[in-house]
C-alpha cells in the first residue's frame, strides 16, 4: 500500500502502487546524470520525491504523446517498462531509457495473447457496469482501441 499525491490536486490518495512506487528519485537522478540532455517523464502515481526531480509528470498516454510531439531525442521513462517497446516502435529516431528495471508490473505480464483469445472465444467471465459509468468510460475505451 502506498500514498501518492493526486497530480492535479496535490491531495494525498491511498491505493496499491507497487510498480510506480519502485521508481525512486535516485533512479531519475542517476539516469539524468548518465544522460544529461534527456527529459525525465514520470507517472503521477510515483512517489512525491520522484515526481519532484522529474521534468514532467504525466500519464502513460501523455508520455506517448509527449514522445511523438517533443523535439527531445532522449527520454527517461518513469512508468511500467512495457511502454518502452511501443515508444521505440512509434519513435524510431529517439532513445528511451527506463528509469529502473524494477518498474515491471507482474499483473500486466500475466496477460498473454492466448488468454485474450480464450476469453474472447469463451466469454465465460462477463463484466457488467452501471449504465452511467459505461457512458462515461466509453470514449476512453474507444481511444484505447483506436489504431494509431
Amino acid at each position: 500500500m502506498g500514498i501518492a499525491e493526486d497530480w492535479k490536486t496535490d491531495a494525498p490518495v491511498a491505493w496499491l502502487l507497487p510498480t510506480h512506487m519502485r521508481i525512486l528519485a535516485e533512479d531519475i537522478l542517476r539516469e539524468k546524470q548518465l544522460h544529461p540532455g534527456a527529459v525525465a517523464l514520470v507517472h503521477p502515481e510515483c512517489r512525491p520525491e520522484t515526481k519532484a526531480v522529474a521534468d514532467e509528470v504525466m500519464s502513460t498516454g501523455g508520455m506517448i504523446r509527449y514522445a511523438r510531439e517533443s523535439k527531445a531525442k532522449e527520454l527517461i521513462i518513469g512508468t511500467e517498462t512495457g511502454i518502452i517497446y511501443r515508444l521505440h516502435k512509434e519513435n524510431p529516431g529517439k532513445t528511451f531509457i527506463p528509469a529502473t528495471d524494477k518498474a515491471v508490473c507482474p499483473n500486466m505480464k500475466r496477460i498473454t495473447l492466448e488468454k485474450v483469445l480464450w476469453a474472447l472465444q469463451e466469454i465465460e467471465h462477463k463484466i457488467t457496469v452501471p449504465e452511467n459509468i459505461r457512458i462515461r468510460a466509453l470514449s476512453t475505451v474507444e481511444r484505447m482501441l483506436a489504431i494509431p
